[in-house]
């Protein structure tokens, strides 16, 4: 079955940086975009960054362009954020999920927990 597992959350100061990695499991990972969504606390999930099968082809939220880099590992099956110059509104549970079609995502993680904080 397919699974998605998210993992390198934690806290850091603001303008520290994370790596999230997602490890993907029972699909055919390098025939999907995979991408990375965030829940704040009290809010709705929303797009973080997405890649296409080959990390060629990339797309950000503006909240997160030129901060956070979304990159793949085709033969090791996984996904990662690198976020750097975090701020303290980029707190939230992080989660990985399968690309089905354009704007549909059709398997998710059970989510990491970052939090900016002093």
């Amino acid at each position: 079955q397919v699974q998605l597992v998210e993992s390198g959350g934690g806290m850091v100061q603001p303008g520290g940086s994370l790596t999230l990695s997602c490890a993907a499991s029972g699909f055919t990972f390098d025939g999907h975009v995979m991408a990375w969504f965030r829940q704040a606390p009290g809010k709705e999930r929303v797009f973080v960054a997405e890649l296409n099968w080959n990390g060629a082809d990339t797309d950000y939220a503006d909240s997160v362009k030129g901060r956070f880099t979304i990159s793949r590992n085709n033969d090791k099956k996984m996904v990662y954020l690198q976020m750097n110059r975090l701020k303290p509104e980029d707190t939230a549970v992080y989660f990985c999920a399968r690309r089905r079609a354009i704007g549909q995502y059709d398997f998710w993680g059970q989510g990491t927990q970052v939090t900016v904080s002093s």
